[in-house]
């Protein structure tokens, strides 16, 4: 029988009649320790007001420190070791509210760092914001345009945040942005990138100067990239087979997948799970 680690949802973190938004004061309902790597299936604002710790985002180690947001897309593994008390706000919004907004695609799982340290200033700016929204969400009846709205301002400040420290490039190439996302939606099916130039009306090559200009590596390098980060995710957080994952992935063949995962890590499946 396979056992799948829970893929937690909104409603698992608090009960209202919207399912779009939830937002906890960390240092009355969060936990401090989470030593299960799991994921979520919404998008997750962790506003640290003051911690120390260690927080994991798909196996890869970020220092916890006070005035930072800390960014979680859906489908990152994540797990934390925060200092006691923790004090800050997590701000949970669903994948479809979040589409919604013009810059969603900055969200991106390319994002050159998932934590970002604030000034004395910018952090002031965001409690502010998650200040009247917890506000207006203890309301009795919320006003849920105005909950969508401090959402919606909320997600423009960490993408103008994430344009300052050089996060991710959206702006310099809209071509780059529709590439991952045609990627994050094919990349278990489709992993030529003539697919992906097809699709964009360009060249491969040019598709892969772009990226290389903007992402310093190849169209075909961020193809394997995506593969490699869900099939350790999957690795990972499921007790399913390795020949079980590579069909997941798209390779019909076992020896395929493991080869592609050994050649791109310098370990085989089996032996990256053992180490864990």
């Amino acid at each position: 029988m396979n056992l799948v680690f829970p893929t937690l949802g909104l409603d698992h973190f608090q009960e209202n009649e919207r399912n779009e938004v939830r937002l906890l004061n960390h240092l009355t309902h969060g936990k401090n320790t989470i030593t299960v790597p799991h994921k979520h299936d919404f998008f997750l604002f962790f506003l640290v007001e003051e911690s120390s710790g260690t927080h994991t985002i798909d196996f890869v180690d970020y220092p916890v420190a006070n005035q930072q947001i800390h960014i979680l897309l859906p489908g990152q593994v994540h797990h934390w070791q925060l200092a006691d008390p923790t004090k800050g706000y997590q701000l949970m919004m669903s994948q479809a509210l979040v589409q919604t907004f013009t810059d969603y695609l900055q969200f991106s799982p390319l994002l050159a760092t998932p934590i970002i340290e604030l000034d004395e200033k910018a952090y002031l700016l965001f409690r502010q914001e998650f200040d009247q929204l917890s506000a207006e969400l203890l309301l009795a009846l919320p006003d849920w345009t105005l909950v969508g709205l401090r959402c919606r301002i909320i997600a423009r400040l960490i993408s103008r945040e994430l344009e300052r420290n050089q996060a991710f490039p959206s702006k310099a190439s809209p071509i780059l942005v529709n590439y991952l996302q045609l990627l994050e939606e094919n990349y278990k099916i489709e992993k030529l990138v003539t697919f992906y130039a097809d699709r964009l009306h360009i060249t491969p090559n040019y598709l892969t100067i772009l990226c290389k200009k903007h992402l310093n590596l190849s169209a075909g390098e961020l193809i394997h990239n995506r593969l490699l980060l869900e099939a350790k995710r999957l690795l990972q957080i499921t007790d399913r087979s390795v020949k079980e994952i590579s069909y997941d992935l798209g390779f019909e063949d076992l020896a395929y997948f493991s080869n592609f995962f050994k050649k791109h890590t310098g370990i085989s499946p089996r032996t990256f799970r053992e180490q864990l």
